[in-house]
């Protein structure tokens, strides 16, 4: 027979038959009917005697609803009821239960047509950071039982609901019962329920109260076996609690000469297993004549357990103590009749469980708990990714944070940084963030926080960024000592709102303030006539075209420094010239041809606006004037530029290595580039972009970034080029402006394309995709994908936890783990589909520049064990190492 780990919700159809007797003791149990209304509800179900009550006290978030009316009355009323999760990609329950303690924990989903689409939903189910299952729906009233053992090492769990596509995540029910601490022993990991059998020719399933830990037991029985039953109650105190349902029942094989056989499948063929077998003998036996002795083998004969003789009206419970394995995940075993034996084989009932392994390591419980404290603080429950653990999985990290992953699978993850700027904080600074001892940033600008500068953060010895401002009410005039003493070392920055001093009516006052004003007035003056002067004389000579004249930007690694003077009009002749009559070609685009030239002994690239290309005279003009006023090491300098009637040209410095996009296909020499060169070429593409939204006065957004219009020179130094759709914003504040959607395809920011509101966020969009690019190497859009959009391919990808399934193969895992994951988490804030939850691009840099920090480190030996695992392997050396054990 085959066995599924979920069931089609049959153990609660109302047809179910149970005896209705007084509830046991339910003091320890959890029964959460999910989306119960009102949320203060509760009710004790009919078949089971069990007390439910709303989940509303164990979760923040989703929506309450019901199944549809028509299916009420075929399913018990902990299913009527559900919650859904629209919002957020992981909602997470929240329980307080005891440390080190073992619990069954089960979850049912029952869809019912709740929403009305007629469209089942998939989704992943999640314990604490692990993944535990999907679930994926059947149909309308198929519903899916998850259960699991699991020992709680703290005092805290989350059960999570993760989106994977484009349905919606829901639960019907949430249980958790207390288990013997000496029961369904592992040496690893937790145990997923597969099968819970027992042998019956009635229909009924057993649960509560029969079962005083509310397992549920499955009637099973097939041709080649019959059924023992007794009306004498059974022993069952063993620690594992057998119901009597289940003890006074038992299969035999139907033919007594032939030996007792189950088989099953797992659909895992890689799952280490746990088996539990239940036995006793509920026949009375002739002392003299009649003997129940069998072996029982498994899998072509390999040994479980020998010469076995079930105690009367006992429950002895054999399993094996280490787990076990099938190559194909076909288990089958054998009971057979010993020589001592005049009776054939029983069993009463069987548990199979297959290892779940929590490789993921929680949080810092110390600092889990002075978030938590914080976002009670603070009323933060708003934070839709405020759920689950704050650093694990990476993937689903909280918003705001950035966590350190030491190597070492026994050290947990620890929180570095804290942004909750503009979070509507409001009072005091609270105490829980000193509990955060690795602190290395923290931002509490934009809110309304008041009282002043704690004394605690003196204590935070790894501090090395504090943003407090912005906050109107924030005394900032008083600096405890210690900390104003790491100002003053430059081992702390503060940042706070410049301070006014209160004015005196002294006289002294007011003539040291008349003379600064007349002081202040004459500096004004000098530098008004100054600039006059300066206008006057460039006005005198409008067409010089000195190549020396003006002030050279010097760069180091500039390929291009002796003609990147001022800048100056061209003719279309001297383009002729320059350009050998256009004989040589470097590239072509939607604008029309660039060329190769050459200019006082320098190399140039000629871009040659085509009569038919899209980018027209206005997007020429735009970018002509923003090179006219832009000069940074990592923006392509402009040299200068021919407006001749239908001739349009720009002329750039020359880079001589091209696009990124070249340089990672392998199209500029075959050459492989090293992680440690993609880091550096994505924070010098950043610290360009940011510039434009920072360093710019107007701030500038390019609108176009995309790996081919960053550019290589011959030190494969990185400049941002192509500024053609580039806008300007005011400077009085206005943070983002209305304008015709541009950019290309895959790149383009989606929520610029729905709303036609443009912001600097939309070029940090762009960016995340560059370095998902620079990461995988993979296309923008690959219809041949499951995901065809890069983003949803990576978080696709990364439900499985491993990092090398996306990196670019080519770098032969040559590089930082922790440096990789660093890059694709900041990517996938970049592509946030809301640009308020994007980072800046300062941030960005920042991010950056300690990625390349670390694989630097790592190229110098410093890191050489740095991303080994530690991982130790686990085999089965012979049959006495899992010889089944029997209570």
């Amino acid at each position: 027979m085959k066995f599924l780990h979920e069931f089609l919700l049959l153990l609660i159809l109302a047809f179910a038959i149970f005896e209705l007797v007084q509830a046991q003791d339910q003091t320890e149990f959890i029964s959460l009917d999910c989306g119960l209304v009102p949320k203060d509800g509760s009710y004790r179900e009919k078949l089971t005697n069990i007390s439910y009550k709303s989940d509303a006290d164990f979760i923040d978030s989703g929506l309450p609803g019901k199944i549809n009316d028509t299916y009420t009355t075929r399913f018990q009323q902990q299913v009527w009821a559900m919650r859904s999760f629209p919002e957020g990609q992981r909602n997470c329950y929240n329980f307080s239960l005891t440390a080190n303690k073992k619990y069954l924990i089960r979850g049912t989903f029952l869809y019912g047509d709740y929403d009305g689409l007629n469209r089942p939903p998939s989704f992943d189910l999640y314990i604490g950071p692990n993944k535990w299952t999907s679930v994926s729906i059947l149909g309308v009233i198929n519903g899916s039982v998850h259960e699991m053992i699991h020992v709680v090492t703290k005092k805290r769990l989350e059960v999570c609901l993760v989106k994977t596509g484009e349905t919606t995540p829901f639960i019907s029910s949430l249980e958790l019962r207390p288990l013997n601490n000496n029961t369904y022993l592992t040496q690893r990991g937790s145990l997923i329920m597969v099968a819970r059998v027992y042998f019956s020719s009635t229909p009924s399933f057993v649960r509560y109260d029969e079962d005083v830990h509310d397992r549920t037991w499955v009637p099973y029985l097939d041709n080649k076996n019959s059924v023992l039953s007794t009306d004498v109650s059974v022993n069952t105190d063993n620690f594992y609690d057998v119901p009597q349902p289940v003890a006074k029942t038992a299969a035999v094989p139907a033919n007594r000469s032939e030996p007792l056989k189950i088989d099953w499948i797992l659909d895992d063929i890689t799952a280490q297993s746990y088996i539990y077998m239940h036995f006793a003998e509920i026949q009375n036996l002739d002392e003299a004549n009649d003997t129940r002795e069998f072996n029982i083998t498994y899998n072509d004969g390999q040994a479980w357990f020998s010469y076995f003789r079930p105690q009367n009206f006992t429950i002895t419970t054999i399993y094996n103590p280490r787990a076990v394995s099938s190559p194909n995940g076909n288990f089958n075993f054998t009971f057979a009749m010993t020589g001592n034996s005049t009776l054939p084989p029983l069993i009463n009932g069987f548990e199979i469980y297959k290892v779940l392994d929590l490789e993921q390591l929680e949080t810092d419980q110390d600092e889990v708990s002075a978030m938590v404290n914080i976002k009670t603080t603070y009323d933060l429950s708003k934070k839709v990714s405020w759920q689950g653990d704050p650093c694990v999985p990476r993937l689903y990290r909280w918003e705001g944070l950035n966590c350190s992953y030491p190597p070492s699978k026994a050290e947990p993850p620890r929180i570095i940084s804290l942004n909750l700027s503009g979070s509507n904080l409001s009072g005091t600074i609270t105490p829980e963030i000193s509990k955060l001892t690795q602190l290395i940033e923290i931002d509490l600008s934009n809110n309304d926080l008041s009282g002043g500068i704690p004394d605690f953060l003196d204590t935070m010895n790894l501090l090395k960024i504090i943003n407090l401002s912005g906050n109107p009410k924030l005394n900032n005039n008083s600096v405890p000592i210690y900390l104003q003493k790491k100002i003053d070392s430059k081992i702390l920055t503060l940042i706070r709102d410049e301070t006014r001093k209160k004015s005196t009516s002294s006289p002294v006052a007011a003539i040291a303030a008349s003379v600064a004003g007349v002081f202040a007035l004459l500096v004004i003056l000098a530098i008004v006539f100054v600039v006059m002067r300066r206008k006057q004389k460039n006005n005198e000579a409008p067409g010089s075209r000195s190549v020396t004249a003006g002030t050279v930007k010097s760069d180091t690694r500039s390929s291009s420094s002796s003609i990147i003077t001022k800048e100056r009009k061209f003719t279309y002749s001297e383009v002729l010239k320059m350009t050998n009559n256009f004989v040589r070609v470097l590239g072509k685009g939607g604008f029309g041809t660039v060329y190769h030239g050459n200019l006082d002994d320098a190399e140039v690239a000629v871009k040659m606006l085509s009569h038919s290309s899209a980018q027209g005279y206005k997007e020429f003009k735009a970018e002509v004037e923003l090179l006219l006023r832009v000069h940074h090491r990592h923006l392509v300098g402009l040299v200068g530029y021919c407006d001749n009637g239908d001739n349009l040209a720009l002329i750039y410095e020359y880079m001589a290595n091209g696009d990124l996009r070249e340089n990672m296909l392998g199209k500029r020499g075959g050459n492989v580039l090293s992680w440690e060169t993609r880091m550096q070429i994505a924070v010098e593409a950043a610290q360009g972009l940011e510039y434009l939204h920072n360093g710019c006065r107007p701030p500038m957004v390019h609108r176009d970034v995309k790996t081919t219009n960053i550019l290589l020179n011959e030190r494969s130094q990185a400049k941002l080029a192509d500024f053609g759709l580039s806008r300007s914003f005011p400077v009085d504040g206005e943070s983002h402006v209305m304008t015709v959607v541009a950019g290309t395809p895959g790149y383009l920011d989606p929520e610029y394309y729905r709303t036609n509101w443009l912001s600097e966020k939309s070029d940090v969009y762009s960016f995340g995709i560059v370095l998902l690019e620079i990461v995988t190497n993979q296309p923008v859009i690959d219809k041949n994908r499951e995901r065809p959009h890069i983003n949803e391919w990576v978080a696709f990808m990364l439900t499985s936890g491993d990092i090398r399934s996306i990196v670019d193969p080519k770098l032969m895992e040559d590089y930082d783990k922790n440096c990789v994951w660093k890059v694709v988490e900041l990517a996938l804030a970049c592509v946030n589909p809301s640009s308020n939850r994007r980072p800046t691009m300062p941030h960005v840099v920042m991010e950056l520049n300690e990625c390349l920090a670390l694989e630097i480190q790592r190229k110098q030996g410093s890191q050489d064990t740095y991303t080994k695992d530690n991982s130790v392997e686990f085999s089965i050396s012979s049959a006495s190492d899992f010889a089944p054990r029997a209570r």
